[in-house]
């Protein structure tokens, strides 16, 4: 029996997919790195009997070790969009060289090709298996390594540049990206215009009209407006000498407001920032979610135009028991629906559908705002168009020309399920005919004032990223998140996005050095050869290499020009010599350096005109004026709150790692000086017990509530409270190797017999130190190193820990948490 083995973009999809194919009978296991799942049924597979193996990657492949050797075959069922057919190529690379080569004339590799996680869709997608793309995947290739080429090289000059020179740019990056620098352009261009903007004055000629017994009309006139005062005073006074409103025409239309065209992601994005109040990326999240548990089709699309073999009355019958819209499902389900509009076939996947039923206690509050929005837009989408009578009368008041128009509803339509499009209710306008008269109520000059236009809102700004070509429906979002995290710009009420001085500086400097940096076009350019990649007309190596000739030569002229910049920096930002507060020694010229508080945190010798990095995310205060045994700095000590994490560390250590074993980035806790009494070899205490690499090390600052952290992840475990003082013993464990501590126990709140105040022992092994220690995580604001993982917020239940041999002998401090 031949082994097929398939592969999922996400470990819930792999689940999803192998229940339906297996019907449910399947068994499962974990993987080796513990986050994706191996699934395994029988079946058949191309007319045989075949053993299947479904198991999923976690996005794109970053390691190639793979270890699942023998299966014959593979069919990928990875995300159907050009990323998605990249990471099929990832995985090909890492598993092809381990299959069973079976005959040369064989075809072993099969791409599955699906919009939704739904029984239909899926079988339908295994009997109708094709192959990847790779000209896709090639053009993914291009857009990955041209925008890291370029935007790591401008990112790193920048921000060296820039850091070193001020102390209060309030950002830890100051990056450059081929899409997100033009997509800051279009905020900080929204920005200038209000800038420059000047007020101009304007009049207007307001008339009230009545008849009879009827409320005032009130009448827009012909002119709409002049910004002359004294001419506005000449058409009043000719308007004046008429105390009636002569009607000179009465016109009726039946109009129609075409129901929406299907729903593609940029009108998603667009609609859920606009209407719902949700961020671009956060909308992207929450469709992903729903996708992946099969409530909605693919949401990555930008076609709005239904196959004309999708079966939209099925997808309709789904929504026939909801509370919220059964009636209009079940009214169209027996009048029949109508064809929705015809849109536009980009030829990648249907439309966004909801693909069944669900409540809001299934999906929860964001989850269910936008489930309800993509469903209330699918049934609007094969209803009626809203109908309406428009009624206009035209009025004339001496020689000046008026008007007014009414609204009457004929047929709501689909704005029964998007009441939001609903034609606003309006008092009717009264009966008359040509040639009535009416009576002129008032009539007087009005002054007003243009208004400049409001900063983007995130819905504008997807607009013109989708009309110049800046990014794709999957990326936009994340590049409008990126220049929120980089405070170029902060949203504003109504999501408007307004741009910080930092943000303005840099676009304004780009435009003094190369205004191409910064303006779409080129990247307009550059997504239009990618494209032709991915249609296979044009070639990969070529449009790489003349792109990144482009950019060389633009990084070279923006290094020699720089001082452009950084001149409307000087402006903005103050010298980083002028800016925080004095804190630790320098250990070149004994002088104090100042630590600046403002992102990224650092210290900075004014007299040495050197800068230190620091740790982020957290508070840096002296510690105890002890200095670091080989440069001489003072010893700074970084904490991440009360319930957090503590660690002191010298700051030129930790920018210049003093060993070969030794990284940038690295505290007292991690460094391996031999002799230091801050080190990790006189402080640690064991291997850490849930992640591979941390070490355990003794807090010296907790007493008297002992703990010891680990150094690269968010463990805690405290001990000892109310003791007098904790050593880290030379001597280490016969059982599980880690280090013994003394102790010396406070008299009256000790655990040992008869009064005694000392003991030495194995914090994980002595039955003594067992009951005094728990384990706990730190509140942390960021992951920290390999092994992190993110905090809770609560300090949660503390867990005791009991040893267990190490696997390695040589692991000189090991114990591990059953």
């Amino acid at each position: 029996m031949k082994t097929v083995l398939m592969v999922a973009e996400k470990p819930s999809l792999a689940q999803s997919i192998a229940k339906i194919l297996s019907k449910g009978n399947c068994s499962s296991r974990k993987g080796l790195n513990g986050a994706c799942s191996v699934y395994e049924y029988t079946g058949s597979f191309l007319g045989q009997a075949a053993h299947f193996k479904m198991t999923s990657v976690c996005g794109h492949v970053m390691s190639l070790d793979f270890i699942a050797k023998g299966c014959c075959y593979v069919v990928l069922w990875l995300d159907c969009d050009k990323e998605g057919e990249n990471i099929c190529f990832e995985v090909l690379d890492a598993i092809q060289p381990v299959m069973n080569q079976g005959s040369t004339r064989e075809k072993s590799v099969y791409r599955a090709k699906f919009s939704s996680i739904t029984d239909t869709d899926i079988c339908k997608a295994m009997n109708s298996l094709g192959e990847p793309n790779q000209n896709e995947a090639l053009a993914v290739d291009a857009r990955q390594e041209l925008d890291l080429r370029i935007g790591c090289a401008f990112t790193r000059f920048q921000t060296k540049y820039f850091q070193g020179k001020y102390g209060n740019l309030d950002s830890s990056l100051i990056s450059f990206g081929p899409c997100q620098t033009p997509t800051l352009g279009f905020c900080v261009e929204r920005h200038d215009k209000i800038q420059s903007f000047k007020a101009e004055t304007y009049w207007i000629l307001q008339a009230k009209v009545f008849k009879g017994k009827d409320n005032p009309l009130t009448l827009d006139w012909s002119r709409v407006r002049v910004f002359d005062r004294e001419v506005g005073q000449m058409f009043i006074n000719l308007t004046k000498t008429s105390r009636e409103a002569q009607v000179v025409s009465v016109s009726k239309k039946e109009k129609v407001k075409q129901r929406p065209q299907a729903l593609n992601t940029v009108e998603m994005l667009r609609v859920a920032s606009q209407a719902l109040g949700m961020g671009p990326q956060h909308t992207m999240q929450i469709a992903e979610r729903l996708y992946v548990q099969g409530y909605i089709s693919y949401p990555r699309t930008e076609t709005t135009h239904y196959p004309e073999n999708f079966d939209l009355k099925a997808a309709l019958k789904q929504q026939s028991n909801s509370s919220m819209w059964a009636e209009e499902v079940k009214a169209l389900l027996s009048g029949g629906l109508n064809r929705p509009r015809k849109g536009s076939d980009a030829g990648d996947h249907p439309p966004i559908t909801p693909m069944r039923s669900a409540s809001e206690a299934e999906l929860g509050s964001d989850g269910w705002r936008l489930y309800e929005y993509i469903t209330r837009h699918f049934i609007a989408t094969v209803s009626q168009d809203c109908r309406y009578l428009q009624t206009t009368i035209d009025f004339l008041i001496g020689t000046e020309a008026f008007s007014c128009t009414g609204k009457t509803l004929i047929s709501a339509g689909f704005t029964a399920l998007m009441p939001w499009q609903s034609i606003p209710l309006e008092e009717s306008l009264p009966a008359c005919e040509r040639g009535d008269v009416f009576t002129v109520d008032e009539i007087k000059l009005v002054e007003k004032q243009t208004k400049p236009p409001d900063y983007l809102t995130e819905a504008e700004l997807i607009t013109l990223m989708e009309k110049h070509g800046i990014g794709t429906d999957a990326s936009i979002p994340v590049h409008i998140n990126n220049i929120c995290l980089r405070n170029y710009v902060t949203v504003e009420s109504g999501r408007r996005l307004k741009p910080t001085n930092l943000g303005i500086v840099l676009v304004h400097g780009y435009y003094k050095i190369d205004a191409e940096l910064v303006l779409p076009t080129i990247r307009s350019a550059v997504e239009k050869q990618l494209t032709l990649i991915a249609l296979g007309r044009a070639n990969f190596q070529q449009v790489l290499q003349h792109t990144l000739d482009i950019f060389k030569r633009k990084f070279h002229y923006f290094v020699d020009a720089i001082s452009s910049m950084d001149e409307l920096m000087e402006v903005s930002f103050s010298p980083i010599a002028e800016t925080g507060k004095p804190l630790s020694r320098c250990g070149k010229c004994h002088r104090f350096m100042k630590y600046i508080q403002a992102k990224p945190s650092r210290l900075h010798c004014s007299h040495c005109d050197e800068t230190y990095s620091l740790p982020q995310n957290g508070a840096i205060k002296l510690y105890k004026e002890l200095r670091c045994p080989l440069d001489d700095f003072e010893l700074v000590l970084w904490t991440s709150g009360a319930r957090g994490k503590c660690y002191p560390l010298c700051p030129y250590c930790f920018s210049n790692p003093p060993f070969r074993d030794m990284k940038k980035g690295l505290g007292c806790n991690e460094c391996t000086h031999p002799s230091c009494q801050h080190s990790l070899n006189s402080l640690g205490i064991g291997q850490c017990v849930e992640c591979d690499g941390g070490v355990l090390v003794l807090d010296p600052t907790s007493g008297p509530k002992w703990r010891m952290a680990c150094n690269r992840c968010n463990v805690v475990v405290h001990f000892f409270e109310h003791a007098h003082r904790v050593q880290v013993a030379q001597d280490s464990c016969d059982t599980c190797d880690a280090s013994l501590v003394a102790v010396d126990f406070n008299k009256t709140r000790g655990p040992l017999p008869s009064g005694e105040t000392q003991h030495t022992g194995c914090v994980f092994c002595d039955p003594v130190f067992q009951d005094v220690v728990e384990l706990k995580h730190a509140t942390m604001r960021y992951p920290r190193g390999v092994g992190g993982r993110r905090g809770g917020r609560g300090r949660g239940r503390g867990r005791r820990l009991h040893p267990k041999k190490p696997k390695d002998k040589m692991a000189a401090l090991a114990a591990y948490f059953v």
